[in-house]
């Protein structure tokens, strides 16, 4: 099927949300095994707990007994309450990672407390359509101090109430979280599950399905099925081998049956389209370590053009490091996904 549909469903009890695009599964959430697990987004009051100078950070206390760690600690004391947003999902044994700069984000507008100001998605290059919403944004953020607004490049086509419905619930939650700061650890605003990911951060598509059984129906659970492969078939026969470790997230790549010249800038171009896709839907980040197959150096160009690429669309902050001694390519990405683990 042509088009993009999002599918809403379950899996053992947990949400779970789909994007299909043109067929093939572009994009994938679910839910943690573990409910009370800190999701990513969610904003909690924090104690400062213990400086790590070598660091350059400071370990705070969560909600529940949790350990999160804030980078860039300045001018904090233990002891000392202030609100945090969970920007990540914890390694096992490792605190979880959290910023002190709390944004109230929605589908349309997102908050931005300490840093005032009203801004419109640069994707919105209509200007009879960014001075329409610029009067609805300054409308509907009269009077707050100290917080200004970002409104996303989706509110383009909304309905002008809805954008500022949006607007006002966003406002009025970061109103009364800011004015709650002081106490105990405390979970403020729950992270959002993946059906509200889906709806806040993806595109409208051309069908929605989120009845149940959804994902049998539209082959998402024989997708995820591949998913769970290490082995991934590329273009003109030649495959790679994702397998995460520990440490690091391995990635190899094969020629496979073609022994001719170009075999391994053909197989290695095939593997830089597909890497962001896969590791989206995969839920991998952290360090990526690509053991390439053999390419002349003249050829490494090419390649990071078609990597860079190829991650220029991809919604989930990732570095690309570069090349290491031994000839691999490494890059860094964010947590902001679990592994697929069912």
């Amino acid at each position: 099927m042509k088009g993009t549909v999002i599918v809403l469903d379950e899996i053992a009890g947990r949400k779970a949300a789909a994007r299909i695009v043109d067929g093939q599964l572009d994009d994938l959430l679910i839910a943690p095994k573990d409910a009370d697990r800190m999701v990513p987004g969610a904003i909690c009051r924090a104690v400062c707990d213990r400086l790590v100078k070598g660091q350059g950070g400071m370990f705070v206390k969560l909600p529940g007994g949790g350990s999160g760690f804030l980078r860039g600690a300045r001018g904090l004391r233990p002891g000392q309450a202030m609100l945090v947003q969970v920007t990540g999902w914890a390694e096992d044994g490792k605190a979880t990672p959290v910023t002190d700069r709390v944004l109230f984000k929605s589908r349309y507008a997102i908050v931005t407390p300490g840093a005032p100001g009203i801004n419109i998605s640069r994707k919105i290059r209509d200007e009879e359509v960014r001075v329409g919403l610029m009067e609805i944004a300054h409308e509907a953020m009269a009077g707050v101090e100290g917080a200004g607004l970002i409104l996303r490049s989706v509110a383009a086509g909304a309905d002008d109430y809805a954008v500022a419905d949006d607007i006002a619930a966003m406002r009025d939650l970061a109103t009364a979280v800011l004015a709650d700061a002081a106490g105990e650890p405390e979970l403020m605003v729950e992270g959002p599950d993946p059906h509200e990911l889906a709806w806040r951060d993806w595109d409208t598509p051309e069908a929605l399905a989120e009845a149940p059984g959804s994902f049998a129906a539209h082959g998402v659970d024989e997708m995820i099925t591949t998913l769970q492969r290490a082995e991934l078939p590329l273009s003109g026969g030649s495959f790679a081998f994702i397998e995460p470790t520990r440490a690091l997230v391995a990635v190899d790549v094969n020629t496979g049956a073609d022994t001719s010249p170009a075999a391994g800038l053909k197989a290695n171009l095939a593997l830089a389209r597909v890497l962001p896709r896969q590791l989206r839907c995969r839920g991998l980040g952290g360090q990526v370590t690509l053991d390439l197959a053999p390419m002349p150096k003249k050829d490494r160009r090419t390649f990071e053009q078609s990597l860079r690429a190829a991650f220029r669309a991809d919604p989930v902050d990732t570095v690309l490091a570069g090349w290491t001694p031994l000839g691999h390519f490494e890059l860094q990405r964010k947590r902001e996904r679990l592994p697929l683990e069912l």
